[in-house]
């Protein structure tokens, strides 16, 4: 544990140096959580490329530390020294003398690390009776996540195939989870990893959200509310939750400590889900996808900000004398970040998508740049344009159904309008008062809020929201995935981009009278309400949904030690079969994952059905998909039975057993 401690850090410094190519400017706490998501993004990438050369080891591993590093050999540049010598003072002298102010921050700071260590904690739990879950919709998702760590740690799945769809391409973005395979080959366990990595991670994104909240707005007050704003969305479901508390009975405190259900999700009615609950838990890609799409966006407004345009535009007039060093030197942030960017395919596709509409939009508005734009989406491009080839050629994916008309997202028969008040209460109408007050803001009362700030320019500000806009209509008028609510995952980034003009919006309040002040406060409650009880009930320990017992563990450490690493199994398509902790491939898994995936697993499932049946065609179905394992298990007895089919026993106990454990055994068919 203390390596893989030590691993992290080194790889946060290098990328903390590596923020100097593209920001002069930044704080050392930005520059450091901008570093560990940069940091972990280039290890892994490297990582993952040697491991498809020469397997996952320590010593591919140590090979990718090593490079990863090299990005320190710019200390050798006196730039770059002398900026963070002058970081390192500015931030030892924000410890020096103790005011109110100074310990507020660190109050600030020290609560949102606090909430996602107790948080993060619930996401995979050990205890003597198995491994169990404290998130409410993380029951199938985390077994998800476990087999695709443990087919890189125990199944050398290199290159990778989808270890729930045997023989396919693993389209799935896997950098999050490969990151972690990384950190348990330097020594730690699987809940450690992947706890370490989502609080680094998940508090880099809330910095990094807070610095482009001012960027946008000049206002250091609302750079303090947006990550709250994130960090407890949700929507009216509060109204629900007073309702079942004034039917209930009991006490308040009492009430609390029993929650039986969320209040920002709820079929039919609430979709929305409080993104800690639905998407940062659950859809670990997020955690590293969305801190680059921060970065990028917080960039590319400085391009497109009014005053930085001006300054682009004289950089136009001169371009015919500037040397090829010099033309390197300044496209060098655009390259940098554009790599970056880049890398989305593997770590998040959804992020990509959002980041592509959000610079159509900014090319069309802003053509005197074209350039700029032009040298940033060549670097996007030449990793992201083989890393979409290479993980489309070979897929099971058919994109065919990710495609479709599909009006307001997953309202259901719910009226559009009262649809979006229910699962954001006030935050849409908050966004449109914001954007009003914002629009009619002149320069010179941006000044006076921010005096040293650069000039906002109100037309900058509502074209740069425009492509966001258009992300907002878009999901609510076409779907782009199998699963409607799958939207989500590019609907975020609205939202997101929303955040800065609501915090803006109550930053304003708060700085006028008494009555607006109270505003505010009722307006920041009914905003993080919601969402804050369902946060609560994750972190109260509310919630323990077993996903594998003792008896699961220990099948799958003998198949382990009696098979090969890469394995391929017979198993019932539940999230929680025993094999996912094996790091073994299955024919298939979990139907509700590969039908948001767009995999037609349909003609599996039926000769899965028939080979557990024993039907006259089993053994030639066997032999047709190659199996060589196959596990027999409550969960396999309980699949057939659903399928009002029962599980032939007679018919496997011809081939050899290699393991048994309780109601689970493994025959070998191959």
């Amino acid at each position: 544990m203390i390596l893989s401690l030590l691993i992290i850090l080194l790889i946060t410094f290098s990328g903390t140096i590596l923020t100097y190519l593209y920001e002069k400017e930044d704080s050392l706490l930005v520059r450091i959580c901008a570093g560990n998501v940069i940091g972990s993004t280039f290890f892994g990438l490297i990582a993952f490329l040697l491991a498809c050369l020469i397997g996952l080891s320590m010593t591919s591993l140590m090979i990718a530390l090593v490079l990863t590093l090299l990005p320190l050999i710019l200390f050798a540049q006196k730039e770059t020294k002398q900026l963070f010598i002058g970081n390192l003072q500015k931030a030892r002298g924000k410890f020096e003398g103790v005011t109110f102010g100074k310990f507020a921050v660190f109050v600030y700071y020290a609560s949102i690390f606090l909430i996602l260590c107790i948080f993060f904690d619930r996401a995979m739990i050990e205890t003597k009776d198995g491994i169990f879950t404290g998130g409410s919709n993380n029951l199938g998702d985390l077994p998800f996540h476990l087999g695709a760590i443990f087919s890189f740690t125990d199944g050398n799945n290199f290159p990778p195939q989808n270890p729930s769809f045997a023989g396919a391409k693993f389209t799935y973005p896997f950098m999050a989870d490969f990151l972690v395979a990384c950190l348990m080959k330097f020594g730690a366990n699987v809940r450690d990893a992947m706890f370490f990595q989502n609080i680094t991670l998940g508090f880099s994104l809330f910095v990094l959200l807070e610095k482009f909240t001012f960027a946008l707005t000049k206002n250091r007050l609302a750079g303090k509310f947006a990550p709250w704003l994130l960090l407890f969305s949700g929507g009216l479901g509060f109204a629900i939750f007073f309702r079942d508390y004034w039917q209930d009975g009991r006490g308040l405190t009492e009430f609390l400590m029993n929650l039986d259900k969320d209040y920002t999700i709820k079929p039919e009615t609430l979709r929305w889900g409080n993104p800690m609950i639905v998407l940062f838990i659950t859809q670990r890609a997020f955690l590293l996808g969305m801190p680059i799409v921060v970065i990028v966006l917080t960039y590319l407004w400085g391009i497109f900000n009014a005053k930085t345009q001006r300054s682009q535009d004289a950089k136009e007039d001169t371009k015919n004398e500037e040397t090829v060093g010099e033309f390197f030197r300044n496209s060098l942030p655009l390259i940098f970040l554009g790599l970056l960017a880049g890398m989305l395919p593997l770590i998040h596709v959804h992020s990509l998508f959002a980041l592509f509409i959000v610079c159509a939009f900014l090319v069309l508005f802003d053509l005197k740049n074209f350039r700029t734009y032009l040298i940033f989406g060549m670097a996007v491009s030449l990793l992201a344009v083989p890393e979409l080839f290479w993980s489309l050629t070979g897929s099971a994916t058919n994109l065919d159904k990710f495609i479709g008309w599909h009006f307001g997202w997953d309202k259901g028969k719910e009226n559009f309008f009262l649809f979006w008040l229910k699962n954001l209460g006030f935050f849409i109408p908050l966004l449109l008062v914001a954007l009003f007050l914002m629009l009619k803001r002149t320069d010179t009362e941006s000044q006076k809020e921010e005096p040293d700030s650069q000039l906002l320019t109100p037309n900058s500000l509502l074209l740069f929201y425009m492509p966001f806009f258009f992300i907002f209509l878009l999901t609510n008028t076409i779907k782009l995935a199998p699963w409607e609510w799958d939207n989500i995952k590019v609907l975020i980034y609205w939202f997101l981009a929303s955040i800065p003009f609501v915090a803006w919006l109550l930053a304003w309040m708060w700085q006028k009278s008494l009555f607006f002040k109270t505003l505010a406060v009722v307006s920041f409650t009914v905003l993080i309400l919601s969402g804050a009880i369902d946060v609560w009930r994750v972190m109260s320990k509310q919630i323990n949904y077993q996903i594998f017992n003792n008896d699961s563990i220990k099948i799958a450490q003998e198949i382990k030690q009696k098979t090969e690493p890469n394995a391929l199994f017979l198993n019932a398509p539940t999230y929680n079969s025993a094999v996912v902790l094996t790091g073994r491939l299955s024919l298939m898994r979990y139907i509700g994952h590969l039908a948001s995936y767009g995999i037609d697993y349909e003609p599996r499932e039926r000769e899965l059905m028939r080979i557990y049946e024993g039907s006259a065609l089993a053994d030639s179905l066997l032999k047709k998909n190659n199996i060589e394992y196959v596990l027999i298990s409550p969960e396999e007895r309980n699949y057939m039975i659903q399928n009002n089919l029962i599980l032939n026993d007679t018919f496997f106990e011809k081939y050899p057993k290699i393991a048994e454990i309780g109601e689970f055994k493994v025959y070998k068919v191959k």
